[in-house]
């Protein structure tokens, strides 16, 4: 029998409705796999088993009574660590953060409190959240279910290593360059960036989303039926509207994608890698799908100028900190940051200036199709103590081509699992849509999840 850990949300919901189990077993359930695997994945922040119990213990009672507070009500749920829940120090990954408690829920996790979800904890996640790996001056470093040797990705890094390792089947992060969808593609995840707006962020900051990383694509969206909803605290969010998150029917038939698998700048793609993706592009194809080749958009300026925008950015933060503090700062951000210090005004003005281009570009690929195919990520997972693929702070960016461009533009993207590397690591094909057509994308996913090939068993490591 599956272990209730392992259960879909949208099956655990609808075992709840139906008097099958419990919240209060599910939760056991999760807390069990959590004990058993965390010695070995450190993935988790903040646990907090006995409000955990005392949430699903109240979720009882409501599903006895047939008045359940939401889509989720009873469903553990794991937060980063950088989305503010009442009551816990947010360090941000690093241990120069002062740790004072949160005075309220930031949006997300308040509409999920609402919906009677069960937020068993918060995960883990790199020094301010500027690393596609888990290297952290605060939390342990957490690894890869799939092989422990290497990095589950990050920013989001300990919500990927929490799904992939069954803790639980809803997980919330962040991704302002690609933080949830690289390490979807490293842990062999569903993980979706919305439109911009789409759900509210505070403290608000362009390109910056949050969204699900989830075993499957139904997951993902009914977590979305709950987050995605207007809050005041965000002057970007999106107005209320009325999307059927788990309608999740569509044909391929006629639709329209764009293929782009070797960006021409950073780090060369990976062979394994784009074998996968090209397989993925056959698949839709053959199920009527038009697939097109498209030219590269992003260029080597427009990535140099986001990296000296977000450098002097970085060091406004961190140059306002004593020696001390910036003391315990990861050597290789500080060193990064520290690279903003003298830029000047002609610089920053220019670097910002290339999350417009990056935006534009990106809104003209996609202007004669319906959706954008291409990898997440050049390259599989690697070595877990590395902070970058490149082992050179340096050269902090060459790994995010293919993912950086859609939160300047704004678009809604999602990693979907379409292959493995012959060592068995997972690899991400991600799908791109305009903006605002979230669940245009979701859908593009789920009619994918549906041709490809069965994926591997989900690893077991207790």
């Amino acid at each position: 029998m599956t272990e209730l850990a392992e259960v879909s949300a949208v099956d655990l919901v609808a075992g709840y409705r139906a008097g099958t189990f419990s919240p209060a077993e599910v939760l056991d359930s999760v807390l069990a796999r959590i004990a058993g695997a965390e010695p070995s994945l450190r993935a988790t922040y903040a646990l907090d088993p006995d409000g955990a119990r005392a949430a699903a213990e109240q979720s009882n009672q409501r599903w006895l009574r047939g008045e359940p507070a939401g889509p989720v009500d009873g469903v553990p749920v794991s937060v980063k660590e950088n989305i503010a829940t009442r009551g816990v120090p947010v360090p941000l990954g690093s241990a120069a953060t002062p740790l004072n408690p949160a005075e309220r829920d930031a949006p997300a996790a308040a509409r999920l409190r609402e919906s009677g979800a069960v937020l068993y904890g918060k995960t883990t996640m790199p020094d301010y959240g500027m690393l596609t790996s888990s290297t952290s001056s605060f939390h342990p470093l957490t690894r890869n279910p799939w092989d422990l040797t290497r990095t589950p990705g990050g920013s989001s890094a300990g919500a990927a290593a929490a799904a992939a390792a069954g803790y639980g089947p809803l997980h919330l992060g962040t991704d302002i360059g690609g933080s949830i969808r690289l390490p979807a593609s490293f842990c062999g995840l569903v993980g979706v960036k919305p439109s911009q707006g789409r759900v509210p962020v505070y403290p608000p900051y362009a390109g910056r989303v949050i969204g699900p990383l989830t075993r499957t694509v139904a997951d993902a969206a009914l977590l979305m039926s709950v987050v995605a909803a207007p809050d005041p605290r965000d002057h970007t969010a999106l107005p209320s509207a009325d999307i059927p998150w788990q309608d999740l029917a569509s044909s391929l038939g006629g639709k329209r994608f764009g293929l782009l698998v070797e960006p021409e700048l950073g780090l060369p793609v990976d062979p394994e890698v784009a074998a996968a993706v090209h397989a993925a592009a056959e698949q839709l194809a053959a199920a009527g799908a038009v697939v097109e080749p498209v030219p590269p958009f992003l260029t080597e300026r427009m990535l140099a100028g986001l990296n000296d925008f977000w450098r002097v950015r970085a060091w406004q933060d961190i140059g306002a900190l004593s020696a001390s503090d910036q003391d315990k700062i990861l050597p290789q951000i500080l060193d990064w940051a520290q690279g903003g210090e003298n830029l000047d005004g002609a610089t920053v003005f220019h670097g910002h200036s290339q999350m417009d281009a990056m935006a534009v570009a990106a809104t003209s690929a996609i202007a004669g199709y319906d959706y954008l195919l291409s990898p997440v990520c050049p390259v599989p997972a690697f070595a877990a103590e590395l902070s970058y693929p490149t082992g050179d702070p340096r050269r902090p960016f060459e790994h995010i081509a293919f993912t950086v461009p859609y939160n300047m533009s704004g678009q809604p993207a999602v990693s979907i699992d379409c292959g493995r590397t012959e060592s068995g690591l997972p690899i991400g094909l991600q799908i791109a849509g305009h903006r605002f057509d979230d669940l245009g994308v979701l859908r593009m996913a789920a009619a994918y999840e549906r041709i490809r090939p069965e994926p591997p068993s989900w690893p077991s490591l207790c």
